[in-house]
């Protein structure tokens, strides 16, 4: 029994690994396991989507209910003493009126002769043939520029000195030749047959324009201004009251096409804050009318 114990022990030097022939070395990467390629696909799941959120289709406008409102007099009275200091000839009373209306519709614009005109000094450049009868009725009713070439020269190397600008219907054509829209366009002077400036009637139409003021909708407001600060109180309530009485029947004329209503109406200066109108001439505290005309 000795004697095989003592045969074994030198067998058991060897491993099998020794006795087997030569390893083949396999490269790292075929010792991992298998893994199964994933790829991400590119269609998002309609839940993952966030859905946009719908803009809205009308102005956003603030609840009144907790506003505090002035009477004429006194926002007079707070406007005015924003406005000590300062040249009275270049400020002025002006009303912001915030409507309720759609986004893409159409907007109110008109022209307004108010009882107490505001800006006299209006220039008016009137297109139209020379030597026209058009002309003579240009220079009757006071008009600063009359002529064809000349306003178009003019415009075109940048020189625009006119408030208004009216076109006979026979230099339409020419102007329109002109390639100066570009110019009067955005500066909202370029006559046009839907705001009412492109007329065969240049006489009555400068009665009209003159001493009149122009009012636009812009984004749901309408801004006016409707006195300067000598005005009196009566004088101020006068030319608001014509002025919402226009602006009415402006909205009245367009109920067919879309629904307006207006939601504020707002009494500032060039130089104070908007104070917001109640309707009243005067309250209960307000001061006497008779202390806010003339100079301050």
């Amino acid at each position: 029994m000795a004697q095989i114990r003592t045969f074994a022990a030198p067998l058991s030097r060897f491993s099998a690994s020794t006795l087997a022939g030569p390893r083949a070395d396999l490269p790292r990467a075929a010792l991992l396991p298998y893994q199964a390629i994933r790829c991400a696909t590119t269609k998002s799941s309609k839940s993952s989507t966030p859905k946009k959120k719908q803009g809205r289709k009308t102005f956003k406008q603030y609840d009144l209910k907790r506003a505090e409102m002035f009477s004429l007099v006194d926002a007079m009275q707070y406007i005015r003493a924003f406005e000590v200091g300062r040249n009275p000839s270049s400020s002025k009373y002006e009303m912001h009126v915030r409507i309720r209306t759609l986004k893409n519709g159409p907007v109110i614009r008109n022209r307004l002769r108010l009882p107490h005109p505001v800006k006299t000094d209006i220039r008016i450049a009137v297109i139209c043939p020379p030597d026209s009868k058009a002309a003579e009725e240009a220079r009757a009713g006071g008009a600063a520029l009359i002529g064809e070439d000349e306003i178009i020269n003019q415009v075109k190397e940048g020189i625009i000195e006119f408030d208004r600008c009216l076109c006979h219907t026979d230099s339409m054509q020419k102007l329109a030749k002109s390639g100066i829209a570009r110019i009067l366009g955005p500066r909202g002077l370029m006559p046009s047959p839907k705001t009412g400036t492109v007329v065969s009637n240049i006489g009555a139409t400068l009665k009209t324009m003159v001493g009149a003021s122009e009012y636009r909708e812009r984004m749901a407001v309408i801004r006016l201004a409707v006195g300067q600060l000598g005005f009196t109180p009566e004088e101020m309530q006068r030319n608001i009251k014509a002025f919402m009485d226009k602006l009415k029947r402006d909205i009245s004329g367009m109920q067919d096409r879309i629904t307006k209503e207006i939601h504020e109406v707002v009494l500032s200066s060039t130089n104070s804050p908007g104070f917001p109108l109640n309707g009243e001439f005067r309250g209960k505290d307000s001061i006497n009318p008779k202390l806010l005309s003339g100079p301050m």
